[in-house]
């Protein structure tokens, strides 16, 4: 396991908190699980946003 990922169990308890579920208002979450885990690393790391590694993806859409 990467060293700032969820595992998954971890990830089982918070699914239910995070949009794109069954009966949620709204348009579905592409990757609720890569966003957590850039929430998580950049919090973490104490890095700003457009410091996230390329491993998230864009660092200007993560957080959409």
């Amino acid at each position: 396991m990467r060293r700032y990922c969820l595992s998954d169990s971890q990830r089982e308890r918070i699914k239910a908190f995070l949009p794109g579920r069954e009966g949620y208002v709204g348009g579905p979450a592409a990757d609720n699980r890569m966003f957590v885990e850039a929430v998580l690393y950049r919090y973490r790391a104490g890095i700003l946003w457009h410091d996230l590694s390329v491993c998230f993806g864009d660092w200007k859409n993560v957080h959409r």
